[in-house]
């Protein structure tokens, strides 16, 4: 007898039956595992966060503008490339015609000198018992920068155009401490690179200002000494020199003066123009101290193990089911003992025929 498509398909109350008939133990493993997943869970919030497995963990962020417009059409790579030391770093970067300074500020965050350097700062080597008698490293430098790099994320939100900076640990007071220290560090970092030519300009103006006034300062007072010399009487030999030394420091105090006019209007016409610029770095929000967790989520993972554990309970019943159909059947056990499938049905028939 031949046997019709119909007899190899699998009905819906085969399936339902194979379920049925192993719901003891598909209750029974979604059960377990649902009240050891919540009973673990409940242990982890119970207990201290440094002797806990699953702690309660604080994710505070800073938040930052950084105008990508001063660097469109590859004028930061030029920047970079000007400033003597720095066109290494900009081909290390990555940057480029079409990089940003947020591109860069994403590149500074994972550099070994600020990872170093927020190491140093808090101690995180100790802090996170990477270099103990117990557990001695062999490179507690190299391992204390690749625990920093899995808890300090730096990120830019091109729709916004906002720059953050966030840090997770076990410790919200620590964590913030940890992303304003970064956050002055890279305010810093642009500043000492010099990719604000404004910024430059204005600190130049500033200096100049400062030594031409004070050089003003020294003529006036070399004249009032010239002027204290004729008054007190002296040789007439010596009245031609004094009158060629009065005219110096006259000509030389009125060029100052000129100068120092000149310096003083460059400098208000370059806050004029600063103020209606943007600035390059430009921080918009320190981190604060989180008064609510960013993980782990509890409840997410009791769903999750839940289903996991329902789902895993009905494939083990049909893997069940499917292992009590094949040793039902002897030509399935044959292949498995590696006997000719030939010689048990022959024998099979053989046997139904006497």
């Amino acid at each position: 007898m031949n046997e019709t498509p119909q007899d190899d398909e699998i009905s819906l109350i085969d399936l339902f039956a194979v379920l049925w008939h192993h719901k003891v133990m598909i209750i029974a493993i979604t059960l377990a595992a649902m009240i050891g997943v919540v009973v673990y869970a409940a242990i982890s919030l119970k207990l201290p966060p440094e002797e806990s497995y699953l702690p309660n963990v604080y994710t505070p962020k800073a938040l930052m503008l950084i105008n990508n417009e001063s660097s469109a059409g590859g004028g930061m790579a030029s920047m970079l490339s000007g400033l003597g030391g720095l066109g290494g770093l900009a081909g290390l970067a990555g940057v480029s015609k079409g990089s940003t300074f947020s591109d860069l500020a994403i590149y500074i965050v994972g550099t070994n000198s600020m990872l170093d350097t927020v190491v140093d700062e808090f101690d995180l080597i100790t802090r996170w018992k990477i270099d103990t008698p117990k557990k001695k490293a062999e490179h507690p430098r190299a391992d204390s920068r690749k625990a920093l790099k899995k808890k300090l994320v730096a990120e830019y939100d091109k729709a916004s155009g906002v720059f953050s900076i966030s840090f997770t640990d076990t410790d919200p007071v620590f964590a913030q401490s940890v992303v304003n220290f970064c956050v002055r560090y890279l305010d810093k970092r642009y500043a000492e690179m010099g990719l604000d030519k404004n910024v430059i300009e204005k600190e130049n103006l500033e200096l100049n200002i400062a030594n031409t006034f004070q050089e003003i300062q020294n003529l006036e007072q070399q004249s009032q000494r010239v002027g204290y010399s004729v008054a007190s009487g002296m040789p007439a030999t010596l009245i031609p020199a004094i009158t060629l030394e009065s005219n110096r420091i006259a000509m030389e105090l009125e060029a100052q003066r000129q100068v120092y006019t000149q310096l003083k209007v460059q400098y208000e016409l370059l806050k004029v123009s600063m103020a209606s610029e943007k600035p390059i770095f430009q921080i918009l929000e320190l981190a604060e101290v989180p008064d609510q967790k960013s993980g782990p989520g509890r409840g997410l993972l009791c769903i999750v193990v839940t289903f996991a554990a329902a789902f895993f309970s009905i494939f083990l019943a049909f893997a069940v089911n499917a292992i009590a159909n094949i040793r039902q059947d002897p030509e399935a056990m044959a292949k498995l003992r590696g006997k000719n499938t030939k010689k048990v049905l022959g024998a099979k028939t053989a046997g139904e025929v006497i």
